[in-house]
């Protein structure tokens, strides 16, 4: 019986819309990443507050609760080669940005130019949450693509809600 109603939870929630970003970040060593996430919302408008939900086992949270700087970077419905680039991931030591052209705002992370716009800011909190941790990042900084209101935000809808 219970199976049942794990399929089902499962085939529900995997049909919850959420986008899909490209989180930028650097290290103590001066060292530079990017990933492909999608588990993002908007907590607070006063003072600007997202949060971003993060595999456990992924590096990038040991940066995140050290350098305490990243940037969310919008993907253009259309923008498939972000995806491609940053979808297969990178070791902690490799150079994620070859071949993008990149920006540095306020905080100094690296952001993408051709995304369709960007928001960094600093970590505030971290919530463990099962087997992802969610950080709090208060937004300091963002800048809009020249797109970005001409193309839509890509947005993503598993089949399951049991994996990406």
């Amino acid at each position: 019986m219970g199976n049942d109603r794990d399929d089902e939870i499962s085939r529900v929630l995997g049909r919850i819309p959420s986008g899909l970003f490209i989180l930028t970040a650097k290290n103590d060593l001066g060292q530079e990443t990017g990933m492909l996430c999608s588990w993002v919302q908007q907590a607070s408008f006063a003072p600007p507050l997202i949060t971003v939900a993060i595999r456990r086992e992924r590096y990038i949270n040991e940066w995140l609760n050290t350098t305490r700087l990243a940037a969310l970077n919008l993907v253009g419905e259309s923008d498939k080669q972000l995806l491609a680039h940053f979808g297969r991931g990178f070791e902690a030591d490799a150079s994620a940005f070859e071949g993008m052209t990149i920006e540095r705002g306020v905080t100094g992370v690296p952001v993408l130019s051709q995304a369709l716009g960007y928001l960094e800011g600093h970590v505030i909190g971290h919530f463990p949450t099962g087997d992802h941790l969610i950080h709090v990042l208060e937004i300091v900084g963002a800048k809009a693509g020249d797109t970005l209101h001409a193309e839509q935000p890509m947005v993503h809808v598993r089949k399951s809600g049991k994996n990406y």
